[in-house]
């Protein structure tokens, strides 16, 4: 079949959507319920002591649940495969998005890698105290890693299978090792409540300090990231945007609890061994568990060894899942070659991108020992849920009112903020566990940012969330004072090029107009270019006006949110003014409109927006002033776009009857000296009066111009009250500019972000 233009069509194949909320909550838990248990408990009894081996686990969990919570909104908000390689590609553009897929690829595959082990080591030492294994105990290294080997092998094809089958299995035996291990606990604590004096186990309960926690709760870290995998199946689960965040949110709370529950029942379960029971589970390392639990039930090496059967393949069949299509998504994005994106015509799977996974978690698997596999995990998946944080934080800042939420998280931004800098912490003292995990997490982002800007910057493909430059003839470099002029079309681009022409005389500014170009939902971005027009014409008509006295510069561009490709073209160019037009018609919902609340808001820079400013020269100017830096904002405006000869700026400030009144004289002789503005331009006016937004509208009748600062952000008061600088604007019918000015230190937040 062929298109308008002669080219042969693609036929683009997806993947099956057949996982439903059980299926999801299983892989998840699944992923978390693997090594962090069985390898876990024996080292973190060692390291940190009984209360220290609970509070590991508790504390992880409160933390894994805030990076949960990010999951959770970033995925019902972007519901589809790649999982933090989409969100960080949406929040922060290509090359951050290519080191997260890269991380996650690495991590989960290490994590895989990890849970073949931990298969093999338990069922290796479970046959061998048999008897049905007869080989030297040298040799017994080598038989764990063949193992480990073989049973990744089974599961790389039970992926390949298909995802009905991946999930299936996952489901079952996830249900299987929770049933089992809820059993465990719950006998440890109905040993505790018969045996109450098996409580002493618990003491000293934090025998070598409350530091080392930090590097038990970072080694185990690799236990909690199951909500990695169910961010993964969002071009393949039921109703994506309501399930993804509950099953996250599940499965956190199942593991905790399951968590916690065991590591009770290994310390109650030993008794009589002639010394602290977390000291002697502790020497036993990665089979601390099992020797536990061995002496807590009878056949108790039988029901770990069948117990660690369910969960490291469980585990092993979600962390494939997951690595898997991670790998794909950066295959499909062109991040890496377009092959890793080919499916099976037959079954619907990504096995290319598995093939690659399968190299990685075997290799891993046989080359690294025990515990530096559990601490590189670690590493890699705390790199990354520290970008995930930083992720919720920019597109719900920045692009919440362009993407449709199943589930916002509460507590916003504080969660996440906390969750950032406890995993700094932990990453830092992962140092002491394994210097090994050091070494090989950073070489894999290394030789991750080598490959991308080698291969993937240039040949990557374009989303619809990216910001896409279709026509730029910019100013090289910026030299001084930067107006950047945004027109939306030709008929009012003369009006606010005239007024950016003041402001450029005045500052001495180079000015950059932007234009950017609308481009229906169903058009695809390769057409955009037929959607120009009007953005050249606009230009033109900017530059006519403004290139034969100012440094002259120019941008089309192409953002799905208007507002966001504004901003960003400002923080881009390193703005100082913003300028843009109002037609004066907001919408539901929006102060001013759709596209000035976000600028007014977000920008970082200084903004101007301009309403029924037709005139050439303006005589009387009139300043609502109610102080702060807004106000003094707006009187460095009025005084640029008065006129010299005759021109007047009133200043005037209305208060309420009983209440004290603004010192406008007192502003003025504080405020005008800096900005190098004549003082007798500026006259200050009074009036006391009950309705204050009727007066300045009555007042503003007698003036060419009204400049106006904007609501000041964050004030308990505009919720209360109202914002009376917009009401205000939008009932003038006089022309109007309102000002924001920028904050130093939030503009210098909002750039870097």
């Amino acid at each position: 079949m062929n298109d308008s233009r002669g080219e042969k069509s693609k036929v683009v194949t997806t993947l099956s959507r057949e996982l439903n909320l059980l299926q999801i909550t299983m892989m998840g838990v699944g992923m978390m319920i693997g090594a962090g248990v069985f390898i876990g408990i024996g080292n973190t009894a060692r390291i940190a002591g009984p209360g220290g081996m609970i509070l590991t686990f508790a504390l992880n969990g409160v933390i894994a649940l805030f990076v949960a919570m990010s999951y959770a909104e970033l995925s019902s908000a972007i519901p589809r495969a790649g999982g933090a390689y989409n969100f960080a590609r949406i929040a922060f553009g290509r090359a951050p998005s290519f080191l997260a897929g890269w991380m996650e690829w690495f991590a989960s595959s290490v994590a895989g890698s990890l849970y073949a082990v931990t298969f093999a080591i338990y069922t290796v030492h479970y046959f061998s105290q048999l008897g049905f294994i007869h080989i030297p105990g040298t040799h017994l290294p080598m038989l764990e890693k063949l193992v480990a080997v073989a049973v990744a092998s089974i599961f790389l094809y039970v992926n390949y299978r298909g995802v009905s089958q991946t999930g299936t299995t996952g489901a079952l035996l996830t249900l299987g090792q929770t049933l089992i291990l809820a059993f465990i606990a719950l006998v440890g604590i109905g040993t505790a409540l018969y045996e109450p004096e098996r409580l002493a186990n618990f003491k000293p309960f934090l025998p070598h300090g409350w530091t080392m926690l930090l590097v038990t709760m970072g080694f185990t870290y690799v236990a909690f990231e199951g909500f990695e995998v169910i961010a993964q199946t969002g071009d393949e689960a039921v109703d994506p945007r309501r399930n993804l965040p509950k099953a996250m949110l599940y499965s956190i709370l199942i593991v905790v609890l399951i968590y916690v529950g065991v590591s009770f029942a290994s310390l109650v379960a030993v008794k009589d061994v002639g010394g602290p029971a977390w000291v002697w589970i502790g020497k036993f390392g990665a089979k601390g568990f099992g020797q536990a639990v061995s002496r807590l039930l009878p056949w108790g090496g039988l029901v770990t060894t069948i117990a660690v059967i369910f969960a490291s393949t469980s585990a092993l069949n979600a962390t494939i899942y997951s690595a898997t299509r991670v790998s794909y998504a950066l295959g499909r994005d062109r991040m890496l070659p377009p092959i890793f994106s080919r499916l099976s015509k037959r079954r619907m799977t990504p096995y290319v991108a598995l093939l690659f996974t399968a190299g990685l978690v075997i290799s891993v698997a046989v080359l690294l020992p025990t515990i530096h596999l559990a601490s590189s995990a670690s590493i890699m998946f705390l790199f990354l849920f520290f970008l995930v944080n930083l992720c919720v934080i920019r597109i719900r800042h920045y692009m919440g009112d362009e993407l449709t939420y199943g589930f916002m998280m509460p507590l916003f931004p504080w969660l996440p903020i906390a969750a950032i800098f406890i995993q700094a912490l932990l990453a830092v003292w992962l140092i002491r566990m394994s210097l090994v995990a050091w070494i090989v997490g950073p070489t894999w982002v290394v030789s991750g940012i080598a490959i991308y800007y080698a291969y993937s910057r240039h040949r990557t493909s374009t989303t619809r969330e990216e910001i896409v430059t279709l026509r730029e003839e910019p100013i090289p470099r910026k030299q001084s004072y930067r107006i950047l002029l945004a027109v939306s079309n030709p008929e009012n681009a003369v009006q606010l090029a005239c007024c950016s022409y003041r402001f450029g005389q005045a500052k001495g500014a180079e000015v950059e107009v932007v234009y950017m170009m609308p481009v229906p939902p169903q058009v695809p971005l390769s057409d955009a270019s037929q959607y120009m027009l009007r953005g050249e014409e606009a230009i033109v008509e900017a530059m006519l006006y403004l290139s034969t006295d100012f440094t002259f510069g120019s941008t089309i561009r192409y953002c799905r949110s208007i507002p966001r490709g504004i901003i960003s073209t400002a923080a881009e160019q390193r703005t100082d003014l913003l300028i843009t037009g109002w037609g004066g018609h907001p919408r539901k919902g929006f102060a001013l409109g759709s596209t000035v609340d976000p600028i007014l808001k977000r920008a970082t820079c200084n903004v101007a927006v301009l309403k029924n400013c037709h005139q050439q020269r303006y005589m009387r100017v009139m300043v609502p002033f109610a102080g702060g830096p807004n106000g003094v904002f707006a009187l460095e405006v009025a005084s640029m776009l008065v006129e010299r000869e005759g021109g007047r700026i009133d200043v005037f400030h209305v208060s309420s009857p009983g209440e004290p009144r603004q010192d406008i004289e007192a502003c003025l002789e504080k405020s005008l000296p800096p900005l190098g503005v004549e003082s007798s331009l500026f006259e200050p006016k009074y009036a006391i009066s009950r309705d204050i937004l009727g007066t300045l509208l009555e007042q503003a009748q007698q003036y060419d111009l009204v400049v106006m600062g904007a609501s000041r952000e964050g004030l308990f008061r505009q919720v209360v009250m109202g914002r009376l600088p917009e009401e205000f604007a939008r009932r003038c019918g006089k022309p109007l500019i309102m000002v924001k000015a920028s904050s130093p230190v939030r503009s210098f937040v909002r750039r870097w972000m």
